[in-house]
């Protein structure tokens, strides 16, 4: 019994380890004697992940469209990247998690004729048992993970494969893979990222347009510095667990330039992974998430 459950086991964790590689073309960076910089478009822009994807594609010679509701942050972004990268970037304002939001940027998506990368980003999280959340905050969490990518990628897609170049970064999380007390519709959402990226990868094969998900696990942003995260265990979890934003996005963008559709940065998170992948360790592993709340 105990050599077929470890059979199994490895057999699971070498498949769950070339999920992981699976690759889905290289992304060809833009040179620099390009007749016109491409467009990158980047969702919850003004902090965290999405700003700091917004300086390294800047740096890599990307325009940019900034989305984000702070309109203020999102201008000082958009000042300082021109100062220093030379790039124009033009912003909108607006929420994800409404569908008035999503139309304003679905609407310009498709008057661009040079998008090349779209990083759907914008995401928050609950802190909370299900039956004592508040359902419309959860209603905007879904929307936003799950409708408002949907739809941008949906919108995206007709001009990239068309100029057959582009590229999809989907931002979901290693909570993908762990189903934890607590949370378990944020878990859900970026489940179905990870799931709609790798599918829409073989369904875009030799289309020119890549994709990735992304999955971080502790990542040092503003995430975690809301009203429901104050009194949250994670912001007590050991420092080895939390990765910078600057590290996670170099990895992201190495990765697209691999043709590598799931990413998870650190070693550490990678290990996780492919041991909640992995019956019965990956059983015992969840039980740990009762601890959260």
């Amino acid at each position: 019994m105990n050599k077929r459950f470890l059979f199994t086991g490895l057999v699971t964790s070498a498949t769950a380890w070339a999920l992981l590689r699976l690759p889905g073309g290289r992304f060809p960076w833009p040179t620099s004697d390009a007749s016109t910089r491409p467009v990158a478009l980047i969702t919850g822009a003004s902090a965290g992940i999405g700003a700091e994807y917004a300086r390294q594609l800047a740096a890599r010679g990307f325009d940019l469209l900034l989305v984000a509701r702070r309109a203020e942050r999102l201008s000082e972004l958009a000042q300082s990247l021109a100062t220093a990268h030379g790039a124009h970037c033009e912003i909108i304002t607006a929420d994800l998690a409404h569908d008035e939001g999503v139309s304003l940027v679905e609407a310009r998506v498709r008057t661009l004729d040079n998008l090349a990368i779209l990083v759907n980003n914008a995401g928050f999280g609950t802190i909370g048992r299900l039956v004592n959340v508040d359902p419309v905050r959860q209603q905007e969490m879904i929307y936003l993970h799950v409708m408002a990518p949907m739809r941008l990628t949906q919108a995206a897609l007709p001009g990239m494969t068309a100029r057959r170049y582009g590229a999809i970064i989907n931002v979901a999380s290693v909570a993908a893979y762990w189903r934890f007390v607590g949370n378990v519709n944020y878990a859900a959402t970026k489940a179905y990222l990870v799931a709609f990226s790798e599918g829409l990868q073989i369904e875009l094969r030799g289309s020119g347009v890549h994709v990735q998900a992304l999955c971080p696990g502790f990542t040092r942003t503003e995430f975690h510095h809301t009203e429901e995260f104050k009194q949250h265990k994670a912001r007590r979890y050991p420092s080895f667990l939390w990765m910078s934003a600057e590290e996670v996005v170099r990895q992201s963008l190495e990765a697209l330039g691999n043709g590598q559709v799931v990413v998870v940065p650190g070693l550490f998170y990678r290990a996780l992974v492919l041991a909640l992948r992995t019956p019965l360790l990956g059983e015992g592993l969840m039980r740990v998430g009762r601890m959260v709340v």
